[in-house]
């Protein structure tokens, strides 16, 4: 049987993708992609299909975060025709397939106007209910990359959708940066810190929300040795039972994994703060997904679909994975999110497929489901 074991257990639930979705409870599972967008009317569909402004087999989903009974979603412009990339499901009912709609809007979504978004790439919500999006003006980046605008961050109060802060990123990076990964952080005196992975120059880079000051945080040399020039920085934040704020992070080349507490980013001191936390179990390559918003981290091993919880308060070692899906062959996790019935979620895609332009016409098959795990009756 399957056993879906909420977020407050920390454990998780394992779908193995026999046919892919054969094992799945449909209340729980949906499926998305580009064939099913909310359009505001049949005409403007056809005009954005018309000017090639819309090609569904384009479109993916990477990141997303859930906030009560709503997903808010990444939907990078990686390859032309994707219509909006910020946007919004709802999690009420599992459906064949659920249509994804803008947030907050059509108007904050037009490629080639910097009031709007170019490029979103990741997302996040904050304990004061505030949406951000890293937004890294670059699209078409799988293809021809074109320099819209430049990098920015925007924050919207999620439940009216009104957009109350954006910070112009344009200063701190340079023509190397590669803009990756965003999370919020909190001092004990409740302002908010960004902190951006940018793996193109080795760095965090830090805002101070209520100062606005932006510093970056170049990291040891050691922590990009055997990477890639395109490589991809992985970032995590989790919350020791001490209270301590560490985050993690990788390269994905990389042998070994690092942490530097959030004092110090704060801060802005990065040399002598980061600690090498061990090499990767088996030598593999290891693929951040995500946090429980405590002291776990759930990975997956580079090509690999079974999904893993390592409680950071233990040894960095194989024996303390422990598995919480097997997957299947058909898609990879790209991120796992606490949320909705207060169960971890699985965002999925054959991205590998996306990527090497392989995932046919119809494009990315995407599910989002709870992290299930097989078990045995009792």
């Amino acid at each position: 049987m399957l056993r879906f074991i909420p977020l407050l257990a920390l454990m998780g639930v394992g779908a193995a993708f026999a046919d892919c979705d054969k094992a799945l409870i449909p209340e729980l599972m949906f499926r998305l992609g580009g064939n099913n967008l909310q359009w505001p009317c049949q005409s403007t569909k056809n005009i954005y299909t018309n000017a090639g402004r819309y090609i569904p087999r384009n479109i993916i989903i990477t990141r997303g975060q859930i906030f009560r009974d709503d997903a808010f979603l990444a939907l990078p412009r990686y390859k032309p025709g994707v219509p909006f990339t910020l946007g919004r499901v709802s999690l009420k009912r599992g459906e064949c397939f659920v249509s994804v709609a803008p947030y907050p809007c059509w108007s904050i979504q037009e490629e080639g106007m910097c009031d709007a978004m170019q490029n979103v790439v990741d997302v996040v919500v904050d304990k004061n209910e505030i949406l951000w999006a890293l937004d890294v003006g670059l699209v078409n980046t799988l293809e021809q990359p074109i320099r819209r605008c430049p990098p920015k961050v925007l924050a919207f109060n999620i439940k009216t959708g009104k957009l109350v802060k954006s910070i112009d990123l344009s200063s701190i990076v340079t023509a190397e940066s590669r803009l990756q990964y965003l999370l919020v952080d909190f001092d004990p005196t409740g302002n908010a810190f960004l902190y951006i992975a940018d793996a193109g120059t080795r760095s965090i880079v830090v805002h101070n929300v209520l100062l606005g000051t932006t510093v970056r945080v170049v990291l040891p040399g050691a922590v990009a040795s055997a990477t890639t020039t395109n490589d991809v920085l992985y970032t995590a934040l989790v919350t020791k039972s001490c209270g301590t704020v560490v985050l993690y992070f990788t390269y994905l080349g990389s042998s070994r994994l690092f942490s530097i507490k959030a004092d110090h980013l704060r801060l802005g001191n990065g040399s002598g703060a980061v600690v090498d936390v061990g090499e990767k179990p088996d030598g593999k390559e290891i693929v951040i997904l995500g946090t429980d918003n405590g002291a776990s981290l759930f990975v997956r091993y580079k090509g690999e679909s079974d999904i893993y919880m390592w409680n950071t308060e233990t040894c960095f070692t194989a024996a303390n994975f422990l598995e919480v899906q097997h997957g299947g062959e058909c898609r990879l996790a790209t991120q796992v999110i606490p949320g909705h019935k207060r169960f971890m979620w699985a965002l999925e895609s054959n991205f590998h497929d996306f990527i090497a332009n392989t995932a046919g016409c119809n494009g990315a098959s995407i599910r989002l489901h709870p992290v299930a795990k097989e078990c045995d009756d009792q």
